[in-house]
Order: structure tokens, then C-alpha cells, then sequence
């Protein structure tokens, strides 16, 4: 989870941010994102959705971001798992999602997907301004 100021707060106890953050963030107009993996228990994601501030990300697999060959049955499992407990705040998937294909799968199981390492590629193309850079990398995620 993220905390204050941009730190990284990881596996940060519920309690604690609310004991401690909660109306930090409140007071500030900040959301706080919390994010959930296919070993999230479920007891944690229910008191997440009770927070309900913003969106659930959910990490799409154990790992680190960046292009994936695709979404696998495992992944689809999870995203049926967590969509099946009908939360009420919003679910985003991310990590992998890089193409039209992978973010047209996650969008079947959520509310969107977030398209991170692969749009930062996009932009490092130099040869073209940035504005055509961003434009093209969306026509091709749609």
C-alpha cells in the first residue's frame, strides 16, 4: 500500500492505517489505494472494500510489472474469485496488461486495467513528439 508523501508502506495492517493515516489522508483529499493479489484472504479485501476510498488495485500476478505473453487461466480464476464477492469499491487489475488483448480480458473482469511499463516504453520513443507517442500507444490498447 502506498502511505503519505509517496512511501511505500508495504503490507501496511489495516488498523494501522486507520489508527494512524486514515484522516491524515481524509484531511488532505487523498485517496489511499490498496492493493490485493491472488493471496490477498479474503477477510483483508472485505475490510479494504469497507474503506472503500478510491479503487482496489489488483495486482494481476505475483511478480514484477511489464509485458506478459497473456492472462493466464490461473489470473482469470482470481479475477472471477474477486469479482464473485461483489465489493462495492471499484477493482482495477494491473501488471501485464500491455496490450488491446490483455486489457480488453482485464476490463471483462473489472472496472479497467492500468497499462504502466508498456506506456512508459511508448513515450521513451524519442523520435516522435510525445503527444503522437501517447495518441498512437492508446489506439493500440484500444
Amino acid at each position: 500500500e502506498t502511505g503519505i508523501d509517496g512511501l511505500i508502506i508495504p503490507d501496511l495492517p489495516l488498523h494501522e492505517y486507520e489508527a494512524n493515516y486514515k484522516a491524515q489522508f481524509e484531511a488532505a483529499g487523498l485517496q489511499n489505494i490498496f492493493l490485493i493479489t491472488p493471496q490477498t484472504p479474503e477477510a483483508r479485501i472485505r475490510k479494504i472494500d469497507q474503506m472503500g476510498s478510491g479503487f482496489i488495485y489488483m495486482v494481476a500476478s505475483a511478480g514484477t510489472t511489464g509485458a506478459k505473453a497473456g492472462i493466464s487461466g490461473q489470473q482469470i480464476e482470481y479475477f472471477t474469485r474477486i469479482a464473485g464477492m461483489n465489493l462495492a469499491t471499484p477493482r482495477i487489475i494491473g501488471f501485464g496488461i500491455s496490450n488491446a488483448k490483455t486489457f480488453a480480458t482485464a476490463c471483462q473482469y473489472a472496472n479497467g486495467a492500468i497499462v504502466g511499463s508498456a506506456f512508459v516504453r511508448a513515450l521513451q520513443n524519442t523520435s516522435t513528439p510525445i503527444k503522437t507517442n501517447v495518441a498512437t500507444f492508446i489506439k493500440t490498447i484500444r
